[in-house]
């Protein structure tokens, strides 16, 4: 009989967004906030627990009417790595963690649970969303590289681990429009709705 894998997800919400200017996951597209459209992008049903990290008080309150962890980063400013670490943290007991960015505003909820269901299918390896052999995020790493993505430091995150191993990844193909990350305004303002 097939196991059956504990999968868990971290939001990765707790970043200073300096190149955007202002808490980027306020900003709004077609009505709906950065941070509600990366929440509603998370099929909560697949995981064994969904932790969001953040800085902003609003948003570990939003986590909690999603029925999510919601998990303080007092320290925004030692990187991506410390973020990591405190949702990894809160889910060492699962079998892998998908690592959810919360500024890719067209993410679909449908192309996530793909994603999960594609890393059950192969769950030794690190498993991505990409778009022409391109790879982009969220990504899902197996329990074997949770030591690794502790020993990260500052603004070092996944990519970091992948790059060495690229060997163990995995791509699930979807549209680049999913993938694309607003860093600025004007990348928000360009976006095809």
């Amino acid at each position: 009989m097939e196991k059956c894998l504990k999968i868990g997800c971290v939001v990765m919400a707790a970043g200073n967004a300096k190149r955007f200017g202002e808490n980027k996951l306020a900003a709004q597209l077609d009505g709906r906030s950065l941070i509600l459209r990366a929440l509603e992008a998370v099929p909560a049903a697949l995981f064994h627990n969904v932790v969001v990290v953040t800085q902003y008080p609003e948003i570990m309150r939003l986590a909690e009417e999603f029925h999510f962890s919601a998990l303080h980063n007092p320290h925004p400013e030692y990187g991506i790595s410390h973020t990591i670490q405190l949702g990894l943290t809160q889910l060492r007991d699962c079998d892998g963690v998908l690592f959810l960015v919360s500024d890719q505003p067209l993410l679909r909820k449908e192309t996530v649970a793909a994603l999960a269901e594609f890393w059950k299918q192969q769950p030794e390896k690190i498993a991505a969303l990409g778009h022409n052999g391109i790879r982009g995020n969220p990504c899902i790493f197996p329990a074997r590289f949770f030591p690794k993505l502790m020993e990260l430091t500052e603004d070092r995150g996944g990519s970091s681990v992948i790059r060495r191993h690229e060997a163990d990844l995995v791509l699930l193909e979807t549209d680049d429009a999913e993938l694309f990350d607003v860093d600025t305004p004007e990348a928000l303002h360009s976006l095809p709705l």
